[in-house]
C-alpha cells in the first residue's frame, strides 16, 4: 500500500508535482516581468529619464559661471549673494547657460565654463591651486568678468596679468562712496553701445598696478574726486572701465572685461550698466556683444491643454 506523499516505482505523489508546477510557473513569471520593464526601459530612452529642462531656458547658450561671495559691508553695498540670485535669473532671461556659488570654482566647472563672472571682494587671494586652474582655464581662451573689488589682493602684478589691472589689499587706493562721473574714452566700442558720461554715486579706485605688452583698452574714466580717502590723488585721471586681450605663456587668446564700482548694489539695476555688462560679458566669452541682449526666450505650452486641438 503506498502511502500519500510517498514516490513508489518512479511514480512522484502529487504534492510533489504541485511544487514542480509552482517552481516553473515562478520561472515563467520572472522572466516575462524582466522581459516587460526591460523593453519599457528601452521605449522611454535614456533621453527621457532625465529631469525636462525648465521652460524658457537656452540649452545652446553661452556657459557662465558666476563666482559671488558672501555679504560685506553695510546694507545695499557689496552685496554679493544678492548678485549671486538676481544675475543667475537675469542671465538665464537673457540665453546664458548659468552656474554659481559663494566660492570658487573647482576645475571642473571651469571646464565646461565660457566666461567667469567674478563680484566677491578680495577675490584676488587665491591658493596655487587656484592660480593653477584660473591660469589654465585663461590659456583655452577662457573669458574674465571683474566687477568692484573682486581685483584686490595681495598681488596685484599677478592678477593684472589676468584681467589687465589689479590693486593691492591693505592700501589706501579707494575713495569711499563718491559722486563718480564717467568719461566714456572710447565711444565706438560697442560694448559702450548708448553708454553716456553718466554720473552714479558709488566707488572708484585708483593708484592701480597695470599689465604691460599688452596693456588694457580704456572705455571709460574717472576724475578721482575729493574725499577724505582720496587725500592727494584728487584730480587723477583714472581708468574704471576696460576690456584686456591677451594670452598666457602657451595658451589662446583670453578676454577680460572690467568694471570697477559695484561698491552700491543698486547701481546693477541702471539700464545704461546693466546693458553695457550684458555686452562686455558677452564679448569676453568671445560671443557678438549683443548676444545676450538680442536673446528671445522661447516658451512652450505651460500646460498639454495650451497645445492647439
Amino acid at each position: 500500500m503506498i502511502r500519500e506523499g510517498a514516490m513508489h516505482g518512479g511514480l512522484v505523489c502529487p504534492q510533489a508535482r504541485r511544487r514542480k508546477w509552482l517552481l516553473r510557473a515562478a520561472v515563467l513569471l520572472s522572466i516575462s516581468i524582466f522581459w516587460v520593464v526591460l523593453t519599457d526601459a528601452q521605449a522611454i530612452g535614456p533621453s527621457q529619464t532625465h529631469a525636462p529642462r525648465p521652460q524658457g531656458q537656452n540649452p545652446n547658450g553661452m556657459h557662465v559661471y558666476l563666482w559671488a561671495g558672501l555679504k560685506s559691508h553695510q546694507a545695499g553695498e557689496h552685496d554679493y549673494p544678492q548678485f549671486l540670485a538676481d544675475w543667475s535669473k537675469i542671465l538665464t532671461e537673457h540665453g546664458a547657460v548659468v552656474d554659481g556659488a559663494l566660492h570658487e570654482p573647482a576645475r571642473a566647472d571651469l571646464g565646461h565654463t565660457d566666461v567667469l563672472i567674478i563680484y566677491k571682494g578680495d577675490a584676488a587671494y587665491l591658493s596655487r591651486e587656484e592660480k593653477s586652474a584660473l591660469e589654465e582655464y585663461v590659456k583655452q581662451g577662457g573669458g574674465i568678468v571683474s566687477m568692484h573689488d573682486s581685483l584686490c589682493g595681495p598681488e596685484p602684478a599677478y592678477f593684472a596679468t589676468l584681467v589687465g589691472g589689479a590693486k593691492k589689499h591693505g592700501d589706501v587706493n579707494y575713495t569711499l562712496g563718491a559722486r563718480i562721473t564717467y568719461t566714456v574714452v572710447d565711444s565706438a566700442d560697442p560694448i559702450m553701445k548708448g553708454m553716456s558720461n553718466l554720473t552714479i554715486f558709488d566707488e572708484a579706485f585708483f593708484d592701480m598696478t597695470w599689465a604691460r605688452d599688452p596693456g588694457i583698452h580704456v572705455l571709460a574714466t574717472t576724475v578721482i574726486p575729493a574725499t577724505r580717502s582720496a587725500a592727494g590723488h584728487k584730480g587723477e585721471v583714472v581708468p574704471q572701465i576696460w576690456t584686456y586681450e591677451h594670452a598666457l605663456a602657451g595658451g589662446r587668446q583670453a578676454r577680460a572685461f572690467v568694471w570697477l564700482q559695484g561698491h552700491e548694489y543698486a547701481n546693477f539695476a541702471n539700464y545704461q550698466i546693466q546693458e553695457m555688462l550684458l555686452r562686455g560679458i558677452a564679448w569676453a566669452a568671445h560671443q557678438p556683444v549683443d548676444t545676450l541682449l538680442d536673446y528671445l526666450p522661447q516658451f512652450g505650452p505651460s500646460r498639454p491643454t495650451d497645445a492647439p486641438r
